[in-house]
């Protein structure tokens, strides 16, 4: 016990220190209390401990990140400029900003990042929504009369947001448009970051980069690495509001920001831009190019501080599965900030084969029974047990008792295990119009689950829809699967606290990813045949990797959500793949998964090459698999 009090009291020793470093003030204080309360509440002192010396720990990471990869040298700039002057058509970029009553120091801030840009070929396009600040008027005026490329818009009445920032739209002259708040910065290599991408992708309509955060004393934290485009993420959380840069003919096109959505008024045009363009035409820049301040009262700092942005985002969504014609709704998400889609089932339900292998495990298939048959709020289920040679005594009683059970039916399998043919022989015994594919080592923690799956499931351009899949303690077992890691692919976020505050929440989000675990995955039976169900080369392990992407080659994206929620005894039954009997079936069904997709692994569009993929965790690549255009650039 006294060993156990010393950690504890150690530990929020530590704790105090960091709160009395990052808070001065009453505000920030009650909050952080407030934070701290409910982590207590929900996952305990061990919990607590987990997420604060992980961020602490990926908050020095990331400085070291910023000085070895993010910082320019006077080599780097002078590059940079000789790469601006060999570029053929170097764009004009507009930047519109709005102000009101800013803050002296950030305003003062943010017009110096865009007078600080290495690429020239900008103007500034200010709206001022009638600020009655006394300082606004003159700081702008003057940096007005200092750079000609800046000019300024008075409005005679305050019209909100979304009125402001069409006024400073059509100041625009430049063929691209880019959006600056008034209390952040740009990096001073944005803009030309922006060109280089247009000039690899003079298609593009949309650009979006990666970001991060300035806290109360102007350092740089909390970033976000992005994923390329992701309309399923995008439908949960506005992730490419900074620095998002939009083709001035296609805001013209949707008569810019709409009233009425103020505060997520950015969040509606980008799902009105994703509708009036293709795919291939919305382009992630790897880069950090903004920096979002997290100002007293800010969205950055407390999601909260602006209630009505929360509304409005759920109207814009809500409004464009409207215009789409989608049957679906938008429902609270796991956190304040993000609503949830919630795809309707139709009614009858449609029947869903759940197909779950085993041998022995007695204690692990019964819970996994229990938990579909009994704790399930989808009703309309069979499920096709697989045996595949068990021989335990109580297991074979279990079987006589659940074969009463109508909806179930154990079908033996007398031959070696192979987890790509159990399965595919459990497809072809499927009546049902889904497959669920079950782990017998998986136990149901939300009761909707399955409809959430099933709901995800019946869309149309979605293949494999996937679980969160937690570990006995509560961590994160799966959360979508990164192609690359381990120099094949892994799972994202493994083993951190679920859900993880980490790169923008994604853990909180339904979303895409090229790949998911079948230890819990649903699709419809008709396209899992369409593609020849599991290569069953692939005995052991990567099946369910080879099978998604088989998947996204027909043009089908696959789905990982939150909303679906079950702990996972991961491979108590098989074991582990580094067991004697496993490994070499392992480096086989390795070196076919890398045979056949070799140059997909190597970028996976759900990731970020800012991303490691030496550890599960995702955290920073050192270095980062980014091309510097100024480096590579042809001279």
């Amino acid at each position: 016990m006294t060993g156990s009090t010393s950690t504890l009291t150690g530990k929020f020793s530590f704790l105090a220190q960091r709160v009395w470093r990052r808070i001065n003030s009453p505000e920030r204080l009650l909050r952080a209390v407030v934070r701290a309360l409910r982590l207590l509440r929900s996952e305990g002192v061990a919990g607590l401990w987990r997420r604060v010396s992980f961020l602490d720990a990926a908050e020095r990471d990331y400085r070291k990140w910023i000085a070895a990869y993010d910082s320019l040298a006077e080599a780097d700039r002078e590059a940079i400029r000789a790469h601006i002057g060999r570029m053929a058509a170097p764009p004009l970029l507009s930047v519109a900003m709005t102000v009101y009553n800013s803050d002296e120091r950030w305003l003062r801030q943010a017009l110096a990042s865009v007078r600080a840009q290495l690429y020239e070929r900008w103007e500034l396009c200010i709206a001022d929504d009638a600020s009655s600040a006394p300082h606004v008027r003159p700081i702008l005026a003057a940096a007005a009369a200092a750079d000609p490329r800046i000019r300024v818009a008075y409005r005679d009445a305050n019209g909100g947001i979304a009125a402001a920032s069409n006024s400073a739209l059509a100041l625009a002259t430049g063929s691209f448009v880019g959006l600056l708040d008034h209390d952040d910065e740009l990096s001073e290599h944005a803009l030309y970051l922006v060109a280089c991408a247009l000039e690899r992708h003079p298609s593009a309509d949309v650009l979006y980069s990666d970001e991060d955060k300035l806290d109360e004393r102007g350092r740089r934290c909390l970033p976000y690495f992005k994923p390329d485009w992701n309309p399923d993420l995008l439908l949960e959380q506005n992730y490419t509001t900074h620095f998002a840069v939009y083709r001035r003919e296609l805001l013209t096109r949707l008569r810019g920001f709409r009233t009425g959505f103020e505060g997520s008024q950015d969040y509606d045009l980008i799902l009105r831009a994703a509708e009036l363009t293709a795919p291939e035409r919305i382009r992630h820049v790897p880069f950090v190019l903004y920096h979002w301040r997290m100002a007293e009262g800010s969205t950055a700092q407390v999601s909260a501080n602006k209630g009505y942005a929360q509304d409005s985002a759920r109207r814009a969504v809500t409004e464009a599965l409207q215009r789409r014609g989608v049957r679906a709704s938008v429902v609270p998400g796991l956190v304040p900030d993000f609503g949830h889609v919630a795809y309707a089932v139709p009614d009858p339900a449609p029947l869903v084969s759940v197909i779950v292998p085993t041998r022995d495990g007695y204690r692990l298939l019964k819970a996994c029974l229990e938990g579909v048959l009994g704790r399930t709020t989808y009703r309309n289920v069979e499920v096709i047990v697989l045996d595949n040679g068990s021989t335990l005594p109580e297991l074979l009683a279990y079987f006589d008792v659940i074969r009463g059970d109508p909806r179930v039916r154990v079908v033996p399998y007398p031959h070696p295990y192979n987890y790509s043919k159990l399965n595919n022989f459990g497809a072809g015994a499927a009546r049902g119009e889904l497959l669920c594919l079950l782990n017998n080592d998986v136990d149901v923690i939300s009761p909707g689950w399955l409809s959430e799956m099933v709901g995800q499931a019946l869309r149309p351009e979605i293949g494999a829809v996937g679980a969160r899949l937690l570990y006995p303690d509560g961590t994160l077992q799966h959360a979508g699967i990164v192609l690359g890691v381990g120099g094949a692919a892994g799972h994202f976020f493994k083993h951190l606290p679920a859900p993880h505050p980490a790169m923008g929440l994604r853990t909180f989000v339904a979303q895409s990813f090229s790949a998911v675990t079948a230890a819990c995955l649903v699709l419809r039976k008709k396209i899992y045949l369409e593609i020849g169900g599991f290569d069953e080369e692939l005995s052991h392990v990567f099946n369910d990797v080879d099978l998604c992407l088989r998947l996204r080659e027909r043009g089908y994206r696959n789905l990982w959500t939150p909303f679906a929620t079950l702990t996972h005894f991961e491979s108590v039954t098989r074991g582990r793949d580094d067991r004697p009997g496993n490994a070499e079936p392992f480096r086989r069904n390795l070196a076919r998964l890398i045979g056949r997709w070799g140059e997909s692994l190597r970028a996976d569009p759900a990731y970020n090459p800012n991303l490691t993929l030496e550890r599960e965790d995702g955290g920073l690549a050192f270095p980062p698999r980014v091309s510097k255009p100024w480096r590579t650039a042809p001279r």
